[in-house]
């Protein structure tokens, strides 16, 4: 049974002949600065992925950069291996192994996904700090929002934008620096010699970074993700999610730290709103789970901060399952998810299993738009052209060979080098006695393999025309 999402918004239905506004001005959301544990987990976690994301496309592997995807070549580089178009499979397993690993972490912990390394997410967190240390903390970004125009604030705000920017910009160079040489990019980029198309999406990225993490934020997660509106059916009542326990913490209220608050009827709510106040969404975690929730923890670890400071036991907020609210036993081992680790094992293993045993050498046949021919020795005779791929990371020679009829002769080049990611056309033909013949048309196949490893290999079918056999 899925996980079920209390509405927050309880406005009574408009009366018959009132007009209804379905459009809602964007409230700006000025977030606190707070610690916790979770907040460490989530600053480390995003510096790793900073450190994969800006630092692999600086990385050299044989005297070019290790990861490159260099679309006219239609040559993508991973470090030691080379894909081709023709690999594309390879990326479709890939997104559906990360499909239902998002799956499996989503029932077992919730959005876990959004709130530690979904891009939006992370470079939201980046942008806030930015606001923190050129505008103050909430409450002091509050009071200049409201101040009139200074050089002060206007130097503010420029200090703010410009730090933006310039995240937004380092992002988007580096984003097309996997498409683009980064060495390469850089040096055009401040010299004005990059060329039309990678300043086009240069500039492209660093303004779509630039507004969804600096001005759309919150509303790229409720409104435009997608995420946020299936994460329901993928919810159980065993599920981790970010909740408040209501047992505990009703009813809310102000006390002295040694008050007798539960002979004054209180919980341990002390309802400072610092939940509230340090969420990225804006929302009140204890109206409980709303789809405008990003699993983030922040308001767990704000809450512990309160508890710790009021000598009350932390966990008010905390990661738990509607079953465990409820005071029941939570199942973390369950049919679903046992399911889900099942697909995701069998997906990674036949991956792995795809990607060791890729060709290094492809081989396409085309066959020539004359039927047949036959030439002077009154022999049958085809014509084709092969084209030869090298996937391999060093040159080779390849050995051709055909067969599929007794009698067929192979006339042409039988070896042939290629350099290491070249595309070559070889044309070849085949001939046959007409006696040998067996019928108009015959199946025929083409094999190419190395003569450094025998395991580098591959074939390909084709067809043999001839006259009619009576």
């Amino acid at each position: 049974m899925s996980a079920q999402i209390p509405v927050k918004d309880v406005t009574p239905a408009p009366a018959k002949g009132d007009s209804v506004d379905l459009y809602a001005n964007r409230e700006k959301i000025y977030t606190r600065a707070f610690t916790g544990l979770f907040r460490n987990l989530r600053m480390a976690g995003g510096a790793l992925l900073f450190l994969l994301y800006f630092g692999t496309v600086w990385l050299t592997w044989n005297d070019r950069q290790a990861v490159w995807w260099n679309l006219p070549e239609r040559k993508f580089h991973i470090f030691g291996a080379t894909y081709w178009p023709q690999d594309f499979v390879l990326l479709s397993a890939l997104l559906i192994i990360a499909a239902f690993g998002l799956f499996f972490i989503t029932v077992f912990a919730g959005r876990v996904w959004c709130g530690y390394t979904c891009p939006q997410s992370v470079f939201t967190w980046v942008f806030m700090w930015a606001e923190k240390v050129t505008e103050g903390d909430r409450n002091q970004r509050m009071k200049l929002d409201k101040s009139p125009m200074t050089s002060r604030k206007f130097l503010r705000k420029l200090a703010k934008h410009g730090i933006w920017l310039g995240v937004s910009l380092v992002t988007a160079l580096t984003f097309v620096g996997y498409f683009t040489p980064i060495r390469e990019l850089i040096a055009g980029f401040f010299t004005l010699e990059v060329g039309g198309w990678a300043l086009f999406w240069v500039g492209f990225f660093t303004l779509a970074t630039y507004g969804n993490a600096g001005w759309l934020r919150e509303q790229v997660c409720i409104y435009m993700c997608p995420y946020a509106r299936f994460q329901s059916v993928m919810f159980d009542q065993d599920t981790l999610i970010v909740s408040y326990d209501p047992r505990r913490g009703e009813a809310r209220g102000p006390r002295k730290k040694d008050a007798d608050y539960k002979a004054q009827g209180l919980g341990d709510c002390i309802d400072c709103k610092m939940c509230v106040q340090v969420c990225p969404t804006g929302i009140d975690i204890r109206d409980g789970l709303q789809i405008e929730c990003i699993g983030c923890a922040a308001c767990i670890d704000a809450c512990d901060n309160i508890m710790e400071k009021m000598d009350y036991p932390k966990g008010l907020i905390s990661y738990t399952t509607e079953h465990n609210l409820s005071g029941q036993q939570t199942h973390l081992v369950r049919p679903r998810l046992i399911g889900y680790a099942v697909a995701l094992v069998a997906m990674m293993s036949v991956f792995a299993w795809a990607v060791a045993d890729r060709s290094l050498v492809h081989l396409d046949v085309l066959k020539d738009r004359v039927l047949y021919r036959e030439n002077e020795e009154g022999r049958i005779e085809n014509v084709y052209t092969l084209k030869i791929m090298n996937k391999a990371q060093h040159d080779e020679v390849f050995v051709i060979e055909a067969d599929g009829l007794d009698g067929l002769v192979y006339e042409g080049r039988k070896e042939i080098k290629a350099r290491a990611g070249e595309i070559l056309s070889l044309p070849v033909e085949l001939s046959i006695d007409p006696e040998k013949l067996p019928s108009s048309t015959n199946e025929i196949r083409f094999r190419i393999r190395a003569t450094s490893d025998a395991t580098i290999q591959s074939d390909a079918d084709s067809r043999f025309i001839g006259p009619s056999v009576r």
